[in-house]
């Protein structure tokens, strides 16, 4: 089966995240894909709405570790960065359903979203600090902006997982439904979305996301080479060893280690 699964109806472009069995983690492949989908669909005139969801028991469980470690991404360009620039510039209506595992990336990638239907099994988790790395996707800047520092500091300093019901106290997620709902519910808003004129709505959405588009994008280039630089220091290689070994990583030899020098 193919990873990445679209379906074109009417003036609706439906992507769904198609491997199930690891939980629609994203490898280098899925990334350069799913970039290319949705520059396609900016540029198409006959797509005027986006409807994403995950296929299985999860939206995304973030990147798939084993091809993540074979492919770390760099500083400038790289399969997440084409990615992250094809969201922060796609200015048609974007749609999510989500359940299950929304972890890391399948959390920051729906801050691009306009309408997130989560379902009530839905756990949402920045873990990046856990992996000695960094927020990706402009979720640095973006979080914080809507959410104010403080209640940031707690999902990305502390990583902390957090339910449907606390994503929509926050703000980040537009209404907790019935998993068996949630695509659905976003098929119902996408179908809304694909009746209004298309061009006034896509200009709507452009004039919306101006004022802060470049700051999303600076925030975007300043992460990808704090991450970049992160993710090849020995906490990190400590942490995703650990993570494939299924125990829990001991970063206190990295300090030890650093004091003897």
């Amino acid at each position: 089966m193919d990873d990445i699964v679209t379906e074109q109806t009417g003036s609706i472009l439906r992507v769904q995240l198609n491997r199930p069995t690891k939980r629609n983690a994203m490898t280098s492949a899925m990334y350069l894909a799913l970039a290319g989908i949705f520059n396609e669909a900016a540029n198409d005139e006959n797509t005027c709405v986006v409807l994403w969801h995950g296929a299985g028991d999860s939206f995304c469980a973030g990147n798939d570790i084993e091809d993540f470690l074979k492919n770390p991404p760099g500083p400038g360009e790289s399969p997440q960065a084409g990615l992250m620039n094809a969201l922060v510039n796609f200015d048609k209506p974007l749609v999510a359903a989500v359940h299950g595992a929304a972890i890391g990336g399948g959390t920051t990638m729906l801050t691009h979203c306009d309408f997130i239907y989560a379902g009530e099994s839905t756990k949402f988790q920045m873990p990046f600090i856990n992996l000695a790395v960094v927020p990706e996707f402009g979720s640095s800047c973006s979080v914080p902006a809507r959410i104010g520092h403080v209640r940031a500091a707690e999902l990305i300093l502390l990583g902390v997982p957090f339910d449907a019901r606390r994503a929509a106290e926050l703000g980040l997620v537009t209404q907790v439904v019935s998993d068996k709902d949630a695509l659905a519910r976003a098929t119902e808003t996408a179908g809304k979305l694909a009746a209004k004129p298309a061009a006034a709505l896509q200009a709507s959405k452009r004039l919306m996301k101006q004022p802060f588009r470049e700051q999303i994008k600076a925030a975007m280039k300043a992460e990808n080479e704090e991450f970049s630089a992160q993710v090849r220091s020995e906490d990190a290689k400590e942490a995703l060893t650990a993570f494939l070994e299924k125990r829990k990583p001991d970063f206190t030899r990295n300090i030890k280690s650093a004091a003897t020098v």
